[in-house]
């Protein structure tokens, strides 16, 4: 072991499963490898050795499943801030507490190296850039866990479309995902902005005011959180439908890209990436090199803990660079917000947002 690390928040993301990731008999109840704590244990260098919780009763079932000494098992992130000397800290807390934890980490006597922070990066833009100030000031590497970046076949796709090309100009995209917008179509959004390697101009949205998973989370804060969509213009000229409105049950995270030089169908949910190059005005159906097969949850998803941590830990080696950094966080976030902007005040919003709309909350888990 060279680096410690410790985590903020001992829910599900953290190490005891997710819902609808996990067996409902499992979450809470033992360990789950696809977590942050499973990420650090797959590494060769870093060791989860505390966490903090307000709730004593999840610190303590976390701890035992997990092998952490009662001693480093702090009631509240400040304790364990002010005790330990870290490396890397992983903030897994509800979003609308991302802000207070990343920054108290930041300048904390823990002093670490890196914070690995859930997405979405934070409830408000205004708070997802001093985020970013902060660490910048504080010489803190921030990770967002946007887990789609870290897996190898989405990296491999960026650079097709980046390097070789092979979509040309791309002029037109649709992407379908499961409602939440804040819990779970982050993923899709930055999906989106990481493969454009663009920014949002211009959201038109719609909310539903549908959440499928508040009763089942049993949440102790009201959140405003809701299936929606819309249509985006992004800053590369590209335009973006987004259809995130319908039930986990009967979603399938999609994407659709037509460009100059060819186009891409990505059914994540359904394992299916088929890319066409355009020939001769022909559209001939081409593997996509260095990728074999399609990205999948299973084969991809849970592996993508792990490689953000091995990641994680290059980045504390000087051996890489952040690809998952707080500022390309908040495009998705910014995008969201716009939505909600949009829906309620019937009209086209321009990013970036200015001030006083930089401060609105769309507060989730």
């Amino acid at each position: 072991m060279r680096y410690k690390a410790g985590i903020i928040g001992t829910g599900g993301i953290a190490g005891m499963g997710i819902l609808g990731m996990h067996d409902v008999e499992d979450i809470g109840n033992k360990k789950i490898d696809a977590s942050h704590a499973g990420g650090y244990d797959s590494t060769e260098e870093i060791e989860l050795v505390a966490v903090a919780d307000v709730d004593e009763e999840k610190l303590a079932t976390f701890g035992e499943a997990w092998d952490i000494p009662t001693s480093q098992r702090y009631v509240g992130h400040e304790a364990m801030l002010a005790n330990e000397d870290l490396d890397v800290v992983s903030v897994c807390t509800p979003s609308y507490l991302h802000y207070e934890h990343t920054i108290d980490a930041a300048r904390s006597a823990a002093n670490p190296d890196v914070i690995w922070c859930e997405k979405p990066i934070a409830s408000q833009v205004s708070e997802a850039e001093e985020m970013v100030e902060v660490c910048e000031q504080t010489d803190t590497e921030l990770v967002i866990n946007h887990s789609f970046r870290f897996t190898d076949k989405l990296q491999r796709l960026h650079d097709l479309i980046h390097e070789e090309n092979i979509l040309g100009d791309v002029k037109s995209v649709s992407t379908q995902y499961r409602m939440e917008l804040m819990r779970n179509s982050t993923h899709v959004l930055d999906t989106l902005v990481y493969l454009l390697d663009a920014r949002a101009e211009q959201v038109s949205g719609h909310i539903t005011g549908e959440n499928e998973a508040i009763d089942s989370l049993g949440a102790a804060e009201e959140v405003v959180d809701a299936g929606g969509g819309g249509h985006v213009v992004m800053d590369d000229g590209s335009f973006v439908t987004v259809d995130c409105t319908i039930p986990r049950e009967i979603s399938s995270m999609t994407l659709n890209f037509i460009g100059t030089e060819g186009k891409l169908y990505m059914n994540n949910d359904d394992g299916v990436w088929k890319y066409w190059s355009l020939e001769d005005g022909e559209h001939v159906e081409r593997p996509l090199p260095g990728i074999d097969g399609a990205w999948t949850w299973e084969n991809d998803y849970k592996r993508s803990f792990a490689n953000a941590a091995i990641h994680i830990q290059d980045i504390l080696n000087g051996e890489d660079v952040n690809y998952s950094p707080g500022i390309k966080a908040v495009r998705s976030l910014e995008i969201i917000v716009g939505f909600y902007l949009s829906h309620y005040t019937d009209s086209s919003v321009d990013i970036p947002l200015p001030q006083p709309l930089r401060e609105i909350p769309i507060t989730s888990w």
